[in-house]
């Protein structure tokens, strides 16, 4: 994530999700009022920032806010730019998603 956005720490696979609705937190929203729009939720598909798959982590019963998804920006990957999620390639997280499996560990160094 960018600075002051990443995270670290062992979380459960909670949820897994194909083409996920994206809902900015209040936080983003403060950030960047023009994600307004989207309080409600911004439906799955090619323009959706979690691209084609979305794995939520939990930590004591609880969502984290956290994912590892996929991204409608492939530029993005390898830099830190996101709020604190893992990003992949479509792809990649696609074949991921096929594996991992629901309560799985997750350790984010």
């Amino acid at each position: 994530g960018k600075a002051g956005f990443d995270w670290a720490g062992i979380a459960k696979v909670g949820r897994k999700v194909e083409w996920p609705t994206w809902t900015p937190p209040a936080s983003m929203i403060r950030r960047k009022p023009e994600l307004a729009r989207w309080a409600d939720g911004m439906p799955g598909g090619e323009e959706n920032p979690l691209g084609a798959r979305a794995i939520y982590l939990y930590a004591n019963g609880r969502d984290t806010l956290f994912r590892i998804h996929g991204t409608n920006e492939p530029a993005s990957i390898g830099k830190s730019a996101s709020s604190g999620c893992i990003r992949m390639l479509n792809e990649d997280v696609k074949e991921l998603y096929q594996f991992v499996k629901h309560g799985a560990t997750v350790t984010v160094l």
